[in-house]
């Protein structure tokens, strides 16, 4: 579809879902309709079954985290319409404290998805059989795609040869080894370099010319 098909078709779901779909944008020939997230079961099963949109192929469910906000994540669906031959992107806020209502019963496919972003954002499908963590240890704390969450994690995990078993321990960074001196790769280092004796001692006096 081109721009202009796709935002009429932006148009003709918002007014077939007053309420739950907010409103709609295209942006480089794809189509996002905002909606509200707590009705979020009753628009999927609408572009679902209404012969006008088909939107029969579920793709993905994630999240995007802006910390800065009251509702810090946008919860993001992805969905394919055979008939329409396009896709369309679903996106609705929600907080820590959101109770998402799961899709699983009307696309069963979800489950996953919706574990997945739980366990990496935090964010919670209620209604779901199943809410666990899906891709971290049991008994990780945190969400590791938070924008809060820090690079290193909060713990380190390794095999102890003694216990015969794998310890958590806090993270540590050692640097003690390194040497940091932040010197232009230009003006060369102020300190002797290894192997700079042996230069010095088989340098031979150069040639005198003409003599």
């Amino acid at each position: 579809m081109d721009d202009a098909k796709l935002d009429a078709l932006g148009q003709t779901i918002v007014a077939a879902l007053p309420g739950a779909a907010l409103g709609h944008a295209v942006a480089f020939n794809q189509l996002t309709i905002n909606v509200n997230i707590e009705k979020i079961v009753e628009i999927v099963r609408a572009l679902r079954d209404d012969q006008r949109f088909r939107f029969v192929n579920f793709t993905d469910v994630t999240a995007v985290d802006y910390p800065g906000r009251e509702n810090r994540f946008d919860v993001i669906y992805h969905f394919l319409s055979p008939v329409l031959n396009t896709r369309l992107r679903l996106r609705g806020e929600a907080n820590e404290t959101t109770q998402v209502p799961s899709i699983i019963g009307v696309f069963p496919g979800a489950d996953w998805f919706e574990r997945e972003t739980y366990d990496l954002y935090g964010v919670m499908f209620i209604g779901h059989p199943d809410m666990r963590r899906l891709l971290t240890d049991y008994g990780f704390e945190g969400h590791p795609l938070r924008k809060d969450f820090p690079t290193t994690g909060f713990v380190e995990v390794r095999y102890d040869d003694q216990e015969k078993r794998v310890v958590y321990e806090p993270v540590r960074l050692n640097q003690e080894f390194r040497k940091f001196d932040f010197l232009s790769p230009w003006e060369g280092a102020d300190y002797p370099l290894p192997g700079d004796e042996k230069a010095k001692a088989d340098a031979k006096p150069a040639p005198k010319v003409g003599g």
